[in-house]
């Protein structure tokens, strides 16, 4: 099985930042992409930053400039740096990978969509 483990979240004073980390364990043979989402009460959840296999990224317009995402291949790890947080940023911030994995047979390679559990994060003075 599959796990994405989140940490890094917390409580920080507007114009602060916070590093968001995210691990992939299990039977994994490839990470294609790997995202954050948040979502913030009463709203909908949204993309904030992704970054693909190769390295290539792409952000939401609101964090543009402020945040940066970042892999380690080696350890199956995603970084999101916060800086400059503002109040708008206070969310529940979920992982997502794109995992091909080992199946069940020697020949197969399942490609799924994986969620972390969520982390908070709160910018309030």
């Amino acid at each position: 099985q599959v796990q994405l483990v989140e940490s890094g979240g917390g409580l920080v004073q507007p114009g602060g930042s916070l590093r968001l980390s995210c691990a992939a364990s299990g039977r994994i043979f490839r990470i294609n992409a790997m995202s954050w989402y948040r979502r913030a009460p009463g709203k909908q959840r949204e993309l904030v930053a992704g970054i693909t296999s190769t390295g290539n990224t792409n952000y939401a317009d609101s964090v543009k400039g402020r945040f940066t995402i970042s892999r380690d291949n080696a350890k199956n790890t995603v970084y999101l740096q916060m800086n400059s947080l503002k109040p708008e940023d206070t969310a529940v911030y979920y992982c997502n990978a794109d995992l091909t994995t080992y199946g069940s047979s020697l020949s197969s390679r399942p490609r799924n969509n994986y969620w972390g559990q969520g982390t908070q994060v709160t910018v309030s003075s």
